[in-house]
């Protein structure tokens, strides 16, 4: 194993293998696959149709390298008595951030030129540029991605704590993620499946291919400490190759339709990433299997692994780079003249029954392996403290359950088919997600279970249980589990919500309607969290006050809904004289029934939560007579005589003065 000292350079074999085997594979699969091939109509030159596919392979390894470097100096490497490692892989990931911004500049520029048909010596070309690049979504969202680099690169420079370090990647993954919202996925006849799949992929190839090129990048300096980094980065990498390898799966047969589909040069293609995501899964198990247990006796053998691992990543990454730009056997869109299936991405349901509600499924499969996931998760960490003989509620489980169980439902079942087109069914998706699941998720007190089943690290890294402590006791935490500010979040954005083009955005959108969800289940989360919740986290207001705050909320809650239903123009106009549902009742009286659902809705939730907050009263009360009873009889009441002598000295005086 490598032990240079602190001052040794970082190696630039890893870069030179990763970047020239991605290059050479994106070339040779660019031809074979006719994309370099001159255009019939508006061909923007050979320049812009070489540097294309090339851009994006740099751009995707530079960002998935960034990435890794901040997820590894906040999260994976030990820490020492200094900091020096953590700032040395935030300065490569600065370098490797500019990379990514040049890169990601560049693929916008030859993207626009692409779609006008424009060559690069066309004087036109500047023009058009600076006053349709964000007209397109296409460009408009890798211009979004470009401006995300450069924001983690300056602050890759700048930064210096683990906090911040952490949050750089959050940002570094998000300016990766938007990338799914282009090419053919975008574009996909399978429109929402096909974008989410390839999200989740991109965070799977993220943390597998970044996490491991920056482990070779800063191997040196890692030094002693390279077992215990390799062996967490392992855990990261084998969740990241199941994501990459069902969504990869998800995406060939949303995009080939058939079998027959593999016969094209896209289908090839797939087949070429096949083979190499089967081999890099044969390598991972070797690596955690074999590698990791001789890491510190042989590091020659982990780099040899690392390269030939990277090699075959870089191909994958040269492939995926040409496959978004290669016609695929599936259509990117259906061909129909409905105004509801070009707006919002799905068919005309058709009017509702009233056996719909339970009997009409539309999977949302993102939804869906979220719930499952958490589900998952839970279960595991009760079945960690059974089996050291701890006790877990069985009814906090059940609560987890159903709550995810209700969330699939809404995202899933009638609420989500109709409430892309409906008001009054789109309120109740919303009442579901905001004020049921919260109820049921919150009681089930995830965090304390997971406080409880993970383990610590003893060498203050942040590990998923060090992470959660940082969060629920961050500064952040403290300001938004306020409950005056918990109770805004969640009942004053209704009106910024309704009242504004958020609305309209959430309906025409995919991203759009994702933030929707995420805020309605984040921001009712929170709120219920700050009246019942039992986990840690910040100091509990008293439950007095706790009701008054709720009384107040759901009293603003009902004028929302009077408000709404009595509305005399319709929210979203645009949106719901487009799609113009020839079954569906008038615009402004679904309107005002929404109103209605979303005054009624939240009468039985506030119930409930007014029961438990007033039963955590009495049982504060309940808890704090019996400690002053307890102390009372560990000190003979010591409080009431001293409380009996004041009273007898205070009457004494009283007679004095008389």
């Amino acid at each position: 194993m490598s032990t240079a000292p602190a001052t040794a350079r970082t190696p630039m074999g890893p870069v030179a293998v990763v970047g020239v085997t991605g290059l050479v594979v994106a070339l040779v699969a660019a031809s074979l696959a006719g994309v370099l091939s001159p255009l019939v109509l508006d061909d923007p030159g050979p320049l812009v149709r070489w540097a294309l596919p090339l851009m994006r392979v740099v751009s995707d390894l530079s960002s998935a390298v960034t990435f890794g470097l901040l997820v590894l100096a906040a999260f994976l490497v030990p820490e020492r008595r200094t900091t020096e490692r953590r700032v040395q892989a935030s300065r490569l990931a600065a370098v490797t951030g500019a990379i990514w911004f040049v890169s990601a500049g560049f693929g916008v520029f030859f993207t626009f030129a692409s779609l006008a048909g424009l060559r690069l010596g066309d004087p036109e070309l500047a023009r058009q540029f600076l006053t349709f690049v964000w007209s397109l979504e296409v460009t408009r969202v890798l211009s979004i991605s470009t401006g995300v680099a450069l924001v983690v690169t300056l602050g890759a420079l700048l930064a210096r704590t683990r906090t911040a370090y952490a949050w750089l990647s959050a940002t570094a993954l998000a300016g990766i993620v938007i990338v799914a919202l282009t090419g053919h996925s975008a574009g996909s006849a399978s429109h929402e499946d096909a974008v989410n799949s390839l999200g989740v992929h991109l965070v799977g190839v993220s943390v597998w291919a970044g996490g491991l090129l920056a482990i070779a990048l800063m191997q040196p300096r890692i030094g002693r400490d390279l077992s215990a980094t390799v062996s967490r980065y392992s855990v990261l990498a084998g969740w990241a190759y199941a994501l990459v390898a069902v969504t990869g799966l998800q995406q060939a047969v949303i995009r080939l339709g058939s079998l027959s589909g593999l016969a094209s040069a896209y289908g090839a293609m797939v087949l070429a990433k096949t083979v190499i995501l089967i081999v890099l899964g044969l390598l991972g198990w070797q690596q955690r299997r074999r590698v990791i247990a001789t890491i510190s006796t042989d590091g020659s053998g982990f780099a040899r692994l690392v390269l030939l691992e990277l090699g075959l990543m870089a191909a994958a990454f040269g492939l995926g780079a040409v496959l978004g730009r290669t016609p695929p056997p599936v259509p990117d869109s259906e061909q129909s003249p409905s105004a509801v299936l070009s707006i919002t991405g799905f068919p005309d349901p058709g009017a509702m029954t009233s056996s719909d509600w339970l009997t009409q499924w539309r999977p949302n499969w993102l939804m869906i392996a979220i719930a499952v996931v958490a589900v998952g998760l839970y279960a595991a960490g009760v079945r960690r403290l059974v089996r050291r003989g701890d006790a877990w509620p069985v009814h906090r489980t059940i609560l987890w359950t159903l709550g995810w169980v209700a969330f699939i439902w809404a995202t899933s079942g009638a609420p989500d088919i109709w409430g892309r087109v409906q008001f009054s069914v789109h309120m109740v998706m919303h009442m579901v997600v905001a004020m049921i699941v919260p109820l049921l998720l919150v009681p089930a007190a995830p965090l304390t279970l997971a406080l409880r089943a993970l383990p610590a690290r003893p060498d203050r890294t942040w590990g998923p249980r060090e992470l959660i402590l940082q969060v629920v006791h961050s500064r952040a935490m403290q300001v938004l589990a306020n409950p005056v500010v918990a109770a805004v979040l969640f009942f004053g954005s209704l009106a910024a919500f309704y009242w504004s083009p958020l609305f309209e955005l959430a309906l025409t959108t995919h991203s759009g309607h994702l933030l929707m969800l995420a805020h309605f289940l984040l921001t009712g989360y929170l709120f219920t969290w700050v009246l019942i919740g039992i986990d840690p986290g910040p100091p509990r207001w008293s439950p007095a006050i706790l009701l008054i705050i709720l009384f107040a909320t759901i009293t603003f809650h009902a004028f929302f809904g009077v408000a709404l239903s009595g509305t005399s123009f319709v929210l979203a106009p645009d949106f719901f004289e487009q799609i113009n549902l020839p079954w569906a009742p008038d615009a402004l009286a679904d309107q005002h029934r929404a109103g209605e659902i979303a005054w009624g809705f939240g009468e039985a939730p506030t119930l409930v939560l007014a029961i438990l907050v007033a039963r955590q009263w009495f049982a504060r009360d309940r808890q704090e007579t019996t400690r002053l009873d307890r102390q009372a009889d560990r000190d003979e009441d010591a409080a009431l005589r001293a409380y009996n002598e004041r009273l007898q000295r205070l009457g004494s005086q009283t007679k004095e003065v008389d």
